[in-house]
């Protein structure tokens, strides 16, 4: 079970954008996500007039190692780890360490 999930609010906690908030929307494998609006890189273009794309500096969304994110509780304001949960049918559910409280899907 990913601790962490598509739709997740993270907060980056390592690395160059230590700090910045997103959301997750894309697992890129088991240890990669994409978060919006972190590790962004400018990649540069050429012009491709078969497909219409115009050439030039474009700014890009790049995956970064889940390591390096916790996921936010919006309760306190601050980075959280994850725990499972056993519910009494069987089911696993995710779960804030700090407070216990399940972790809701957005």
């Amino acid at each position: 079970m990913n601790k962490i999930r598509k739709g997740d609010q993270v907060i980056v906690i390592a690395g160059r954008d230590k700090g910045k908030r997103g959301t997750v929307s894309l697992r890129k494998d088991d240890s990669h996500l994409v978060v919006e609006g972190v590790n962004l890189v400018k990649k540069h273009t050429k012009p491709n007039p078969l497909k219409g794309a115009a050439g030039g500096i474009v700014e890009k969304t790049m995956p970064i190692h889940q390591s390096n994110v916790a996921i936010f509780n919006a309760a306190t304001g601050k980075a959280d780890r994850v725990g499972i949960k056993m519910l009494a049918d069987g089911k696993r559910t995710r779960v804030f360490k700090s407070s216990g409280e399940e972790i809701k899907v957005a």
